[in-house]
């Protein structure tokens, strides 16, 4: 809307409901899935946004641009069991109440800004800034059902009840028995406010230097600041209860461009950024609930005697936490078997930093017919990284390795362990050597998860690409990349959940291929619109006309998998960071993928206004197998071996867990989906 010659006025809402069911584990990549119906729920979501935006003519060569967005999102999930989660690591992730469900997320947003450019006769400026203000209400009581883990465990033959040295259980016979290894629960506050302001501002000048080169320069300064107003400080830990407040967050940004030559030139650009990447709200949400102040964490081995006589009667929990409960604790008779776990900022953290370089060469090759070769190279910094810094220093240790009959030895394989070996016959340990309970440095406190900023990564990438420009019906853009990526932390988030760097003493041991990282891929793209035949007339003429293709050829190797420990290997009291001995994390590759998508679409009727199109699609075309390992938030895994508790005797030497190596290591135990087709008629009118 014009309000005068100088100022244009623009004002939008929009408004969305949703809700599906058993969409909260969805992946229409894949029609398989380890989980349950039950580990699936409903999910409800309602958005509104309100956007206005005010362009003004100041001068003949200075226009200010001002935005102003308000947005509301309410989110929230049920889950379709109330069943404590049960798990059979390798064979099912979940059966029961997810360990994510149910939840609700209340989030106000408020964003402003304004952008000033200025047009000279060889600079155009531009600066500006903005603001985000976010308010928010998190319910999310997570592992509050419980959940029972079945990994491997030695029983009693006969009455089928843990006994060290006894018969070894599989993961499915132990789930078939109903004798779980493992039981874990989560206890404590479910509410947060993870409320922040971010705040923003730029200046950038681009500069015609001369009718060949081109130069950019910029800067950009950010902020981002968490509400305290609900933290708690835990005096065992001071640097808990606390976010950081990085006041130094410039980042400069410059780039250049040069073309040789005047006809078909060649054309160099070369650029340099750094930016600061936002903190996730999530990590905020987690030191306010994760004071350590109370019991939140409950973590039973069931081969420990004294966890043996609390531990619960499967399939019922321990703690009986009422579904929608803002909060459960722990009953005063079970508070010894609980533990008070902790996460907190580093009192050293810093903002994470990227570094991003490119260089580029194009150049027309052939009538509209364009060739480029480039490289990327990417830095992070300072990313986060989580660790448990409340272990004592690892002693190593070899424990026999074993075919998956259990009776042939394959060698011995050594890791760095939390916990000493008890050489001595007693009450909880009958057959030696045993494996002590976990001693941590701070018997008052569980796990202390510090989020650290000490992680990097590095990007290099190669790009190859031709494209041609729409010419006589037909576009194509073909393009090769070859890249590697590596980094020494998680890569993904790293709040709310337990870390996974295997050795906290060595986190640099973390060190290896990236689960992003694809060392090679193809990608051919297209749009065809043929001339008809005969001009168009005539019944072959009428045939031939109005039709369209379209086409994406996608061809990648294969991505990194780690190969992991089903069980507590190392004795952290963390079931997630265990990897096969002597190998890197990430460190195997998985299957190649290749998938070809096609669209072919007509025009069958245009009159008077009205038309009516035909489309068929086709994904995964020519049906190729794409395997596939199972995938979480770390990337790919395949378990590599089960470590199981039980006395071996080897000549003279006796062992108190042994590892069992699995018949289908490195098989893919998924696939993304076969060949796909739907067919639709759209009438417009």
């Amino acid at each position: 809307m014009n309000i005068s010659p100088r100022n244009q006025f623009s004002l939008r809402v929009n408004t969305s409901r949703y809700s599906g069911e058993n969409n909260v584990f969805l992946d229409p990549s894949s029609p398989l899935t380890t989980y349950a119906i039950s580990d699936n729920g409903i999910e409800h979501v309602e958005t509104e946004t309100a956007t206005a935006s005010l362009t003004s003519a100041i001068s003949l060569h200075l226009i200010s641009h001002l935005r102003l967005q308000y947005s509301r999102d309410q989110q929230w999930s049920e889950s379709n069991s109330n069943q404590p989660l049960s798990r059979i690591p390798g064979i099912l992730d979940g059966i029961g109440r997810s360990n994510i469900l149910p939840r609700e997320t209340r989030e106000h947003r408020l964003h402003g800004a304004e952008t000033i450019s200025r047009e000279g006769k060889r600079h155009t400026f531009k600066f500006g800034g903005d603001a985000l203000l976010t308010s928010i209400y998190n319910f999310f009581p997570g592992n509050f059902g419980g959940e029972f883990i079945f990994a491997p465990i030695n029983v009693d033959p006969f009455t089928f009840q843990p006994l060290l040295g006894g018969l070894t259980l599989t993961p499915l016979r132990a789930y078939a028995h109903q004798m779980p290894h493992y039981y874990v629960q989560s206890v404590g506050s479910a509410v947060s406010h993870p409320n922040t302001n971010e705040y923003a501002a730029f200046a950038q000048d681009t500069i015609h230097v001369t009718d060949h080169l081109g130069l950019t320069l910029g800067v950009r300064y950010d902020l981002q600041t968490f509400a305290t107003k609900y933290l708690k400080t835990n005096p065992l830990w001071p640097d808990s209860g606390k976010v950081p407040l990085d006041l130094n967050n410039f980042a400069p940004r410059a780039g250049i461009s040069y073309s040789f030559g005047n006809d078909r030139p060649l054309v160099a650009r070369v650029s340099y950024g750094m930016f600061y990447p936002r903190i996730p709200q999530i990590y905020n949400s987690t030191i306010e609930t994760d004071h350590g102040l109370s019991p939140n964490t409950i973590f039973l081995n069931r081969t420990n005697f004294f966890a043996q006589q609390i531990f619960p009667q499967y399939p019922y929990s321990l703690v009986n936490c009422t579904t929608l409960a803002p909060s459960c604790s722990v009953p005063s008779n079970l508070a010894q078997s609980a533990e008070s776990d902790i996460s907190a900022f580093s009192h050293n953290y810093r903002t994470p930093e990227i570094h991003q370089a490119s260089l580029g060469l194009e150049r027309e090759v052939a009538h509209r017919v364009v060739a480029e070769v480039s490289y990327s190279f990417v830095h992070g910094q300072n990313l986060i990284r989580a660790r448990d810094v409340n272990l004592p220093r690892p002693s190593n240790v070899q424990d026999p390795v074993f075919d998956s009959s259990g009776l042939n030895l394959l060698g011995y394989g050594s890791v760095e362990t939390f916990a000493t070996w008890q050489f001595t016959s007693s009450q909880t340990c009958p057959f030696t050597p045993c494996i002590n309970p976990l001693a941590r440095p701070l018997p008052q406190l569980g796990s202390i998860d510090v989020f650290e900023s000490e992680a990097s990564s590095v990007y290099h990438g190669g790009t190859l690409s031709i494209r041609r420009q729409m010419t006589h019906g037909l576009y194509f853009r073909l393009g090769y990349t070859y890249a590697h990526a590596i980094d020494d932390g998680q890569d993904a988030l790293v709040a709310g959940r337990p870390s996974t760097v295997q050795n906290s003493y060595s986190p640099k041991s973390e060190r290896g291929n990236s689960v992003t990282d694809q060392r090679s891929r193809f990608v051919l793209s297209w749009i065809y619109e043929p001339r008809a035949l005969n001009g168009g007339h005539g019944f072959v003429g009428k045939l031939t006309k109005n039709w369209k293709n379209s086409g994406v050829i996608t061809a990648g190797s294969g991505r990194p998998v780690n190969a992991t420990i089903i069980g507590d290997a190392n004795q952290d009291g963390n079931t997630n960071n265990d990897r096969l001995p002597a190998a890197r994390r990430n460190s195997f590759v998985g299957p190649d993928y290749t998938t070809t998508d096609m669209r072919i679409g007509r025009t069958i009727y245009r009159r008077n206004k009205l038309k009516l199109d035909f489309t068929a699609e086709s994904f995964n075309l020519l049906n190729r197998l794409n395997k596939r390992f199972r995938l979480t938030d770390d990337g790919a895994l395949s378990n590599a071996a089960q470590f199981n508790y039980g006395t071996k005797r080897l000549g003279i030497s006796r062992f108190p867990a042994y590892y069992q190596v699995p018949t289908n290591f490195m098989r893919a135990t998924s696939a993304y989906a076969p060949r796909q087709i739907q067919l639709s008629l759209r009438f417009g009118f």
